[in-house]
């Protein structure tokens, strides 16, 4: 193997009297491929920061092979006081390299190097970034988060770009998908140290289980030996002293290691807030569509969506997915066509850009909105102990929205969406500065929320593991629904995400949900009496369904129900369970009828 280009040993950094490093290291050798992982707050982005000098350490050594050329790609780049993005990605060449490469790179990243950079989004800066970083072709690349904000078509591209540069890289990513296909070596940064793994990504969970187990254990083992040596120091120090004294010794310095090991930190725990459930039909679109004025973003698009549909949304940035995701939620009107929504529908919203948040508002009010209780699952709990279940400590119950890190906003904004009841859950870019942990316990969640999820993410690994369809931008305002998770959607319409679906080399054919058909009496002409009565009763029928199955489910809210009297709770439930079934039938109906009724009209 090649000697190491950089090399960091025994690191110890302090911030605020907790060490976030205690003997941390990493080497770098010519053309690895390495990714670094972590939990949110373990050091990961402080550690390249040392790797690069911006960061001085309080100890530890730090080795550059002389004449080796480093880039860094920070989460958030500074482009004060450059007139284009041009002049920014130039700036970053040495003499010698290429000045071809920073127009080559901005043209790929499709920016014309004119933008001023102060009128960016945060993709676009994200892209101006990554040409400054690329552009030198160096020799060690350190990206700290290079897919945050880039859609589905920057990401595949950077992923090819990557793997046919000659430089060593080292890679910070919550986006599982990217880490599988670059890494060749994995460093895991906990509690204060680095452990190295040999392999891809992909082998890293399991790997990192084990030595967790086994820590465990192992301290499981020190915590029975402490307890056996203290009984014996509680019945005295008796007969051969001085044989005694050394054992005393040696029980202060099993209590001293005991106290001095770094636990792993805890886990989120999301607790599921559970309300009325909503109709079987949750909402259905029928041809609508939306115009800007520069072309249809959304065009004729029809679907349905039924109660525990889990749906995603993917595009390319500025498709409309947000648009489309606004009309179907009933936010945004459609300029054509028509948008019903089922009964019993409580919608709660998380925002990608958590602009929700007021960056005055301290962290237990955002929560409480300025008391001290939240109420989960129905029943109370403090803020703070509501606030350890995402990993905020009790401290920063007064820390103000606007100094929290990126990861600790996403946490909140989870936190503040799952405090409340809802059964139509609305996750825009939901994984952005969440750890892997944090991700695994999210894709729980949707797995186990009872309602109905819709989704907006690029986050590839994370749709194929929580949504049953997704709805794809094809270009030109046309979207189309595929079956299954990303993968599914691939393999039916190709690879290519940048606009038209390439033709996929197998036969299949993209599934598509068949658009909303009219009940069999929908041919053109004048309603029955029959359907006008009916228009006019069904709304009155399904209230007091819906007023049925309330009752019987406030009933079966008493906890001692089954235990006390069996006959009534099984009599509860299907009361239910036969309520819910007519309520479903007549809202088909009734949707079914109005439609009818509106084609009628405008014809």
């Amino acid at each position: 193997m090649a000697p190491p280009l950089l090399i960091l040993r025994d690191i110890d950094l302090t911030f605020g009297g907790t060490p976030l490093f205690e003997g941390a290291e990493f080497s770098v050798s010519e053309g690895e491929r390495l990714c670094l992982v972590g939990r949110n707050g373990s050091g990961k982005s402080t550690l390249l920061k040392i790797a690069t000098g911006i960061v001085e350490p309080d100890d530890g050594k730090i080795f550059l092979q002389p004449g080796t050329t480093v880039r860094y790609l920070p989460q958030e780049p500074d482009m004060g006081g450059f007139k284009t993005t041009l002049d920014y990605v130039e700036d970053g060449l040495a003499p010698g390299d290429d000045p071809y490469r920073a127009q080559y790179l901005l043209d790929q990243l499709t920016l014309t190097g004119n933008e001023d950079p102060a009128t960016l989004s945060g993709g676009e800066i994200r892209r101006c970034a990554l040409a400054r970083a690329l552009a030198p072709a160096p020799d060690i690349l350190l990206l700290d988060e290079p897919t945050n904000h880039l859609d589905l078509p920057v990401i595949e591209w950077l992923e090819k770009e990557l793997a046919t540069m000659r430089s060593a890289i080292v890679i910070i990513s919550h986006d599982r998908r990217f880490l599988e296909k670059l890494s060749r070596t994995t460093i895991w940064l906990a509690q204060g140290m680095t452990r190295r793994l040999d392999q891809n990504f992909s082998k890293f969970e399991s790997w990192r289980d084990g030595i967790v187990e086994q820590e465990e254990t192992e301290r499981h083992k020190l915590d029975r030996k402490l307890i056996a040596e203290t009984e014996w120091l509680r019945k005295g120090v008796t007969a051969r002293r001085k044989r005694n004294q050394g054992r005393l010794r040696a029980l202060f310095a099993l209590r001293k290691e005991r106290r001095e090991q770094r636990r792993a930190p805890g886990q989120v725990t999301f607790t599921k807030t559970e309300t009325t459930q909503s109709g079987k039909l949750v909402m259905e679109a029928k041809s609508i569509s939306k115009d800007f004025g520069k072309g249809p973003v959304v065009g004729d698009f029809s679907i349905r969506i039924q109660r525990g549909d889990r749906i995603g949304i993917v595009g390319p940035n500025g498709a409309g997915k947000t648009t489309l995701l606004n009309m179907l939620t009933g936010s945004l009107p459609p300029d054509t066509g028509t948008m019903r929504h089922g009964t019993n529908l409580e919608m709660v919203t998380l925002d990608q850009k958590r602009e929700m948040l007021d960056a005055d508002a301290t962290l237990a009010d955002a929560l409480t909105g300025g008391g001290e209780i939240v109420s989960v699952g129905g029943q109370n709990k403090h803020v703070v102990g509501y606030m350890k279940d995402f990993l905020f400590a009790p401290e920063q119950a007064r820390t103000p929205v606007g100094v929290l890190s990126g990861g600790e906003r996403g946490r909140l904004m989870l936190a503040r969406a799952l405090a409340r009841p809802s059964n139509l859950l609305i996750l825009d870019e939901p994984t952005n500065d969440l750890d892997l942990e944090t991700l695994d316990l999210l894709q729980e969640m949707i797995a186990d929320y009872p309602g109905t999820v819709l989704l907006v993410s690029h986050d590839r690994d994370f749709l194929d593991r929580t949504v049953t369809s997704i709805i794809c931008s094809e270009g030109k305002g046309e979207w189309i629904e595929y079956a299954g998770g990303f993968s599914d959607m691939i393999s039916q319409r190709g690879a290519d995400l940048g606009g038209r679906a390439s033709t996929p080399k197998s036969t299949t054919v993209p599934k598509q949900r068949n658009k909303p058909q009219s009940s069999s009496s929908s041919g053109k002409g004048k309603l029955s009496y029959k359907d006008k009565h009916a228009l006019e009763t069904l709304p009155v029928r399904m209230e007091k369904l819906q007023t049925i199955i309330d009752k019987h489910q406030s009933t079966l809210a008493d906890p001692e129900l089954y235990s006390t009297d069996p006959k009534a709770f099984e009599e509860a439930v299907a009361a239910i369970e036969t309520a819910q079934n007519e309520l479903a039938g007549a809202e088909e109906q009734w949707l079914e009828l109005e439609m009818h009724r509106e084609e009628i009209e405008g014809s």
